[in-house]
């Protein structure tokens, strides 16, 4: 059984949390994660990326969708919103909502942004939209993860934040690994239970 934990991120912050959240995946006993990502959207339409990116995860196909018994997806804040690259993404999934495919998964959301007001919650809560629209079931964060009343940075009970900037170079904290892992667990030990 495997977890489909797909992101984009553009200096390696959302794809750390990514590998957090992986990691929670497979301390589930019988589940992986199968880490995928997204190429960045151009704005010259003739750019086109690689079929393999140069390192990291490899890029996703529906076919990742398809195969997934759930999903946990994340992305960089911009404005309050998720990146374009992944929601470009999604936008091509309409063969997978048509056939149903997803319908029925469970799923999850995660987020990094650069400031404490920057959109964690409202990035959280839009990526949310296309997974209902695919009868998705939504899973969030429970109070009862310590980590997310012992947060002085990211963590919301929408699913995993996270707290970066650029200037300073902020470091993961100890609270929001804990989410991100906590958050994958979550994902997979409901998949097992629905497949069961």
């Amino acid at each position: 059984m495997e977890i489909l934990v797909l992101y984009y991120s553009q200096g390696g912050t959302t794809a750390e949390m990514a590998q957090l959240v992986a990691h929670g995946v497979e301390s589930v006993e019988g589940v992986e994660a199968r880490l995928r990502t997204v190429p960045a959207v151009s704005t010259v339409c003739e750019a086109v990326e690689d079929s393999i990116p140069e390192s990291g995860a490899p890029y996703a196909t529906l076919e990742d969708l398809k195969e997934c018994a759930g999903l946990v997806l994340g992305s960089p804040t911009h404005f309050g919103n998720m990146a374009a690259s992944l929601k470009h993404f999604l936008d091509g999934t309409g063969s997978l909502w048509m056939s149903g495919d997803l319908t029925g998964k469970p799923a999850a959301v995660f987020t990094a942004t650069a400031s404490m007001h920057g959109g964690h919650e409202s990035t959280l809560l839009t990526m949310m939209i296309p997974l209902l629209h695919h009868g998705m079931m939504l899973l969030g964060l429970p109070y009862n993860e310590k980590a997310l009343l012992n947060t002085q940075t990211g963590g919301t009970p929408y699913g995993a934040s996270r707290l970066t900037t650029d200037y300073d170079n902020r470091q993961i904290s100890d609270d929001e690994k804990a989410l991100c892992q906590a958050l994958g667990k979550r994902v997979a030990k409901t998949a097992r239970k629905l497949a069961s």
